[in-house]
Order: C-alpha cells, then structure tokens, then sequence
C-alpha cells in the first residue's frame, strides 16, 4: 500500500462513484456546500487529497480529503462545523492568510476493505501532512457512525457517551481519542443539505406526505419538510475532534 495524491494520479479518482457505493448515504453526497466549492478542492488544493493505493493490485483501498484553515487553538474558533470550516478555508486562501491548521473533510475506506483498519491510516496520513507543512493541527469535524440510531438525542449529549471503561460511545470518536485526539465541541449544524421534496424522497427511500419533522435512514438528526415551499432542509450534526501535533503523535497504525 502506499498514498497516492490527487496531483500524482488524478484519473483514480473517476473510480470514486464505483468503489465507494454506499460508504455514505445518497444524501451526504448532496450537500449545498459542494455546488460551490466541490471542484475548488481538487483544483487548488489537490496535494491534500489523496488515495489509500494497492498498487500491485491497482485497487484503491481508501480516501482522504483536507483543507488547510486557520485556527486559534480554542474551541470557540472551530466554528459550526464542515460547512463553515470549508467556506473559512477559501476565503483565508483567497486573502493569502497563513494557515494553522489542517481540517479533514472525509475519511473513506472502501467497501471491500472495512475492517482492516485502514481509517487509522488515513487519519495518520493527514497528521503527517500537517507535520510536514508546519500546522500544528489536525482538526477533524466528524461525522459520529452510529447517531443515526439516536437521531432525536442532542448532538452534545450523544458525544459525551461513553462505555463501561470509560472510552468513547461511538466507534468513529473512540478512534480518533485513541490515536490522540480530543473532543472539542460539539455542533448541532455542522452540514447543510437541501432539496425539493421528490429529491429527498428519492434519496431516502421514503414518502413525505405532509409538512412537518420526520426521521429518515441514516439521518442524524430529522428533516424538516415543506411541501407548499416544495423544499426540504436537514442539517446534519458533528463533533469536533483535535489533534495537537505540538504533542507526540499518533500511534503507528495497524499494518495490513
């Protein structure tokens, strides 16, 4: 295995569609967020997008994708989660301001290659980055894997789960803490998601017969539907994870 960046082999990343079905639900793919500044990532920041590669295989095994953005170090700074922090990024590039900290966007194992610990080796590739380029910070506004069991549980309640021994409740934030990051804050509007009513109910699976709050598959919180408007908006949750890169780093991740 071995990281390939989207500046060395950009034609992997036609494969995304095909490997990656199904990592995420159809509407994660959907963000308002993406109309604007999807193709900017690639364009003007394509070093900080890389592929997880088996080359004697030629199979792409995983995904990450990262922005360079400012931040002061607390809590207050992080903002309101993914949305913000990629909108901040561009406008920090576009003035010329210093970065300080690298923000994770995605970390994406594919299908045929979950279980195998491969997520560490993304997060670990991402730590290396900002190491390499002088941030002292890797900041990560995830997405937690099992809130969608608890999509009417407040976000900041659900991060502060823990399990008997004392480790984090979700899978996806217990991950992270043991690699060596922190629990931050947490974000009730973390990623915008719009679209007309038969949208969402093509992306969900599900019929939306009248206006009001429902709670659909996969959704972290509930989608608020306005048939008059022909609109319906979802505001997906996060939790800030932070790594301070000052500290000694992660620990190595599992080899395959």
């Amino acid at each position: 295995m071995r990281i390939v960046r989207h500046s060395e082999r950009p034609e992997l990343w036609d494969r995304i569609p095909e490997v990656f079905a199904g990592v995420v639900p159809e509407y994660n793919l959907h963000g308002d967020i993406n109309e604007t500044h999807w193709n900017r990532l690639f364009e003007e920041f394509s070093d900080y997008q890389f592929m997880l590669y088996d080359e004697e295989r030629d199979d792409v095994l995983g995904a990450g994708r990262s922005l360079p953005r400012t931040w002061d170090g607390t809590p207050g700074d992080l903002g309101a989660g993914l949305d913000e922090s990629i909108d901040a990024a561009y406008r920090a590039h576009d003035a010329g301001v210093k970065p300080t900290a690298l923000v994770a966007l995605g970390v994406e194992v594919a299908p045929a290659h979950q279980g195998r610990s491969l997520s560490k080796a993304l997060l670990t590739q991402m730590t290396d980055m900002a190491r390499a380029d002088g941030l002292p910070h890797l900041i990560v506004p995830v997405r937690p894997i099992w809130k969608h069991r608890y999509p009417l549980v407040p976000i900041e309640r659900y991060a502060s789960w823990t399990r008997a021994d004392g480790e984090p409740f979700d899978p996806w934030i217990r991950t992270q803490v043991r690699l060596g990051g922190r629990v931050a804050a947490s974000v009730e509007k973390s990623s915008r998601i719009t679209g007309t009513v038969a949208e969402w109910e093509s992306w969900t699976g599900m019929a939306f017969p009248e206006d009001g709050e429902y709670v659909f598959p996969e959704g972290l919180s509930t989608l608020r539907v306005d048939r008059a408007a022909d609109r319906a908006s979802y505001w997906e949750p996060g939790v800030w994870i932070t790594f301070d890169l000052r500290e000694p780093g992660p620990a190595e991740p599992p080899r395959s």
